[in-house]
C-alpha cells in the first residue's frame, strides 16, 4: 500500500506547503510531545513510526512506537487512561510532531502513576560544584494519580530501563 504522506521535494515545499511530508529518523521514528489540550501541561515525549501515526490518525487515539518493546503500542489499551486526540501539529521541518489530547479517567499519562511524564525538576543550581556528585531531582508531583501495581501487575516495566 503507498503511503500517504507526501513526498519530501524541497524545503519551501516542507517549509511553507500544504502536504503532510513527515521526516522520520534513520530508525524511521518521529518524536511527539504530548500535551494536555485544556492545561498544556506537558504530560508525555514518544515517538510514532509510520503505522502508529497512521493509526492515531485513522482512529483519533494516540498510538506510539515503543522502542524498549519494538512494537505499536495504543496509550491506554491496558490501563484504560486513552489519549484521544484533540489537535495534531507538525514542526515547520515537519519531524517533530506536538499533539494535544485529552486523557480518559484520572487523566493520568505517565506508567510510574503520576499526572505526567515530567514528575520531577533538575535541581542543579551550581552544576560546576556539584562535578563529582550526581545531580539532584525534585519531585513537582508528589501524589500518584494511580497505583501502578494495581493496574498493571508487579512486573517491571521494559520502558523503565
Amino acid at each position: 500500500m503507498p503511503s500517504p504522506f507526501a513526498a519530501r521535494t524541497s524545503v519551501e515545499a516542507v517549509e511553507e506547503g500544504m502536504l503532510l511530508a513527515p521526516k522520520f529518523d534513520s530508525h524511521g521514528l518521529i518524536p511527539v510531545i504530548t500535551t494536555d489540550a485544556a492545561t498544556g501541561e506537558v504530560l508525555m515525549h514518544a515517538y510514532m513510526n509510520e503505522a502508529a501515526f497512521l493509526k492515531t490518525l485513522e482512529t483519533g487515539e494516540a498510538h506510539y512506537y515503543s522502542r524498549s518493546r519494538q512494537q505499536l503500542w495504543h496509550k491506554g489499551a491496558t490501563s484504560g487512561l486513552v489519549q484521544t486526540v484533540q489537535q495534531l501539529l507538525i514542526d515547520d521541518d515537519q519531524d517533530c510532531l506536538w499533539m494535544k489530547v485529552k486523557v480518559a479517567e484520572s487523566g493520568a499519562s505517565c506508567h510510574v502513576g503520576y499526572r505526567s511524564c515530567f514528575y520531577r525538576q533538575i535541581t542543579a543550581d551550581k552544576v560546576e560544584e556539584k562535578a563529582n556528585h550526581p545531580i539532584a531531582l525534585t519531585f513537582t508531583e508528589t501524589t500518584k494519580t494511580f497505583d501502578p501495581i494495581a493496574m498493571y501487575g508487579d512486573a517491571p516495566n521494559p520502558t523503565q530501563l
